[in-house]
């Protein structure tokens, strides 16, 4: 049986390096992929790793896009990747969840765990309730601990305002360990 699997971790913990390392490793067999990447994601019109490697997508989903019905007309793949799954919908990770179990498609999703509140992301919670494997991907802090969480800043200075999403502004995040997330942001959100 196939299965979904649910790769998360940290702000630069490798999440998109990694989903292209697996496409090139079933590209190289001579396998095909399907790469899907939510539209909410705006910083790149592809899968773009912070080590300045990228690989193009083959669906770039809104939040009705029934990806089951996609993946499969488009000629069932060898597996479906999915870059910054945190971003689907819940019914969207059904569908990943049915091309696995019903389909035999093996499903990679990488994605965050939680915002910088500390919230999980719709598409990362049921996730964590349906993936037949859950696996984190590891960073550090700046003090050399285990970054778990991600702080937001804006114009420099750490918040805890604005929506689940930022796509405007002077926006940047840091991955932190909880001690210096609770020190520098000051509270849980």
């Amino acid at each position: 049986m196939a299965k979904l699997y649910f790769r998360y971790g940290a702000m630069n913990s490798g999440k998109s390096t990694a989903l292209i390392q697996v496409a090139h490793n079933y590209r190289e067999r001579g396998q095909q992929v399907f790469v899907v990447k939510p539209e909410i994601d705006t910083k790149s019109p592809v899968v773009l790793s912070r080590i300045n490697v990228t690989r193009d997508v083959d669906l770039v989903s809104d939040a009705d896009t029934a990806l089951r019905d996609v993946v499969l007309a488009s000629g069932r793949p060898d597996c479906v990747l999915v870059d910054e799954a945190q971003f689907l919908t819940g019914e969207q990770v059904e569908d990943l969840f049915r091309l696995a179990v019903l389909d035999g498609i093996p499903v990679i999703a990488y994605g965050l765990r939680s915002d910088f509140r500390t919230r999980g992301f719709p598409g990362s919670l049921r996730l964590m309730e349906l993936a037949h494997s859950i696996e984190e991907l590891k960073t550090i802090c700046r003090c050399g601990r285990k970054a778990t969480l991600n702080a937001r800043t804006v114009d420099g200075e750490f918040t805890q305002d604005g929506s689940q999403v930022a796509i405007e502004g002077d926006v940047g995040y840091e991955s932190m360990c909880g001690t210096c997330y609770l020190n520098k942001v000051g509270t849980l959100g």
